[in-house]
């Protein structure tokens, strides 16, 4: 895979009216190649080997809040990077996910070409299938490359996006908890 990508940005470049054989491009091909395998290897990732069985037995029933999860992530319509922080909440129901994670599902999500709503809905579907949970919240907050670099070139956009599953949703109390918790803690 890395020596056909290596290849056809090889081939962009040209298309660019760059050389691909100067000495500041010469190896570029290969590393871009690398880059977006890195940046998309969520596509070879799946949910139950990134959560290795660490879902344990617990007796709480509180809310528990994940925040300021950094996340990187390429949107689909411009393949350029989206870069913000997930804030995740989850009611257990006598099972509790090791705090790693939810940042490895959020990462999983995150490196694929994809756009922030559905990475919202992505992560709040994982939390809720691995944990059984009554309740999953999931807040994203990021800066969009493709709206601050080209477009309409706002810089200080931020673009926010919910999930809220089961009684986070059902609750107007409880989902408040949540947003009240993430908020809270800036």
């Amino acid at each position: 895979m890395i020596d056909e990508l290596a290849a056809n940005y090889h081939r962009a470049l040209e298309l660019l009216g760059e050389d691909p054989g100067r000495e500041g491009l010469r190896d570029t091909p290969l590393r871009a190649a690398k880059a977006m395998a890195f940046l998309t290897d969520g596509y070879r990732m799946n949910l139950h080997e990134i959560v290795n069985n660490a879902v344990f037995q617990s007796d709480n029933d509180e809310m528990v809040v994940v925040r300021d999860i950094e996340l990187y992530s390429l949107c689909e319509h411009h393949l350029l990077p989206f870069i913000g922080r997930c804030h995740v909440g989850y009611l257990p129901t006598g099972k509790v996910l090791g705090l790693s994670k939810i940042a490895r599902i959020t990462d999983m999500f995150a490196r694929r070409l994809q756009i922030q709503e559905n990475l919202t809905l992505q992560i709040a579907n994982a939390v809720e299938e691995v944990t059984g949970a009554k309740g999953v919240g999931v807040v994203i907050e990021a800066r969009h490359m493709c709206m601050m670099m080209r477009g309409v070139q706002k810089q200080n956009s931020v673009m926010t996006t919910s999930v809220m599953l089961g009684c986070m949703r059902n609750s107007a109390a409880t989902r408040q908890e949540f947003l009240s918790l993430v908020r809270g803690c800036s």
